[in-house]
């Protein structure tokens, strides 16, 4: 099997479109694993694939529940988004959004309305 992956001339790769959806997650995670650890988190994540928290963040006495999830493009509002609406379950349980943005591998807390 050859490597065809293409980068970018900073040295970004080029996103297969053809990626799954679960791929591009588990990078996402990924990223979020080693930018919270950079940021001085404990990081315990999720052994399994689905549920309402990807990880668990440890920080000065403080638990931070996690989702991360990976922007995309909004062609109508020209801007990356992602969809924060938590679930019923990750707002009883206080689950905070992470969201990612693959092209410049960028992550950000994700401001929570009442």
């Amino acid at each position: 099997m050859t490597n065809t992956a293409e980068y970018h001339d900073d040295g970004t790769r080029v996103r297969n479109l053809k990626e799954s959806a679960s791929r591009k997650g588990d990078f996402a995670e990924f990223y979020a694993v080693t930018w919270l650890w950079d940021n001085g988190y404990e990081v315990f994540v999720n052994a399994g694939c689905n549920g309402p928290i990807d990880m668990i963040a440890f920080k000065d006495g403080e638990t931070i529940f996690i989702d991360v999830k990976t922007q995309r493009f909004d062609g109508r509002r020209k801007v990356k988004t992602i969809s924060n609406a938590r679930t019923k379950e990750q707002e009883n349980l206080g689950v905070v959004l992470l969201a990612f943005n693959p092209d410049t591998r960028k992550l950000k807390w994700v401001e929570h309305t009442k």
